[in-house]
């Protein structure tokens, strides 16, 4: 039986770590030769290996969303490497520098971060898989890396702008690319204590694991559990792949339910 994605080649961002460690090795199970891009290229090496292990086939590039040479320069590393491209997952994300700050305690260094990490990097990883796309033109897919607080008031209100933000592109770019058989959709994460990602916003490292943490975001959901790395990486991988080869310009919450009530 042939996987999803035999002979594939996907670049997934932020991919040292959580959902993006996560769906580089789903999208490697499936057949894909994965380029696994981050700012810290010794964690992307890491993915690499446990790629390798798993018998898949990786390769670890540093870059660094927010600069568009970087994001040029990866997709160059992933075409000189096996050939072309067909898969872009937009994963990189960081969250609100101080969690719990208010909208007025935002700092210009804040909102400037948060937009080119969270949206810059969008842009520019989208705008460089589109003209690698039509230069093969064989089409080719793009996932985002949304959150459900772009779709309601939930977390930091400039990460939640930035997430909008992060959609609306999506379904801008969809539209623009179906003539010529470029699919971009996008996921919505809602509560992931497990993934590092909100220790990134000032808890303790070990916080997140901790069943008083993890109980209270799992209740948050309507499905009475938290969203796991591994939940986000099987929807990007239905998104990637010919599964949803008829979907395009959709924002796709793995929320258990949460903005649904």
């Amino acid at each position: 039986m042939n996987r999803l994605l035999e002979d594939k080649t996907a670049i997934v961002t932020g991919a040292g770590s959580g959902v993006g460690r996560a769906t580089a090795l789903r999208l490697a199970e499936e057949g894909a030769q994965v380029v696994c891009a981050d700012i810290d290229v010794d964690q992307a090496k890491e993915t690499v290996r446990l790629v390798e292990a798993a018998g898949g086939a990786a390769t670890a590039v540093a870059t660094d969303v927010s600069v568009e040479d970087r994001i040029e320069a990866m997709v160059n590393a992933a075409v000189e490497q096996y050939g072309r491209l067909d898969i872009l997952v937009n994963n990189v994300g960081i969250p609100t520098p101080r969690l719990g700050a208010t909208f007025e305690e935002h700092t210009r260094e804040d909102f400037e971060r948060l937009v080119s990490v969270n949206l810059g990097g969008v842009f520019f990883g989208s705008k460089h898989a589109v003209l690698q796309f039509k230069k093969q033109g064989s089409g080719g897919s793009i996932v985002n890396t949304g959150s459900v607080a772009g779709l309601v008031a939930w977390g930091g209100s400039v990460y939640g702008a930035t997430k909008g933000a992060v959609h609306q592109l999506t379904r801008a770019v969809a539209i623009e690319g179906a003539p010529h058989g470029i699919r971009v959709n996008a996921i919505a994460p809602a509560g992931m204590p497990l993934t590092g990602f909100m220790t990134a916003g000032g808890l303790d490292p070990e916080m997140g694991a901790r069943p008083e943490v993890t109980d209270r975001i799992a209740t948050q959901h309507p499905l009475g559990r938290f969203i796991t790395a591994e939940d986000c990486a099987e929807a990007i991988l239905y998104l990637a792949s010919d599964m949803s080869k008829n979907v395009t310009g959709v924002v796709l919450p793995v929320d258990g339910g949460y903005v649904a009530r």
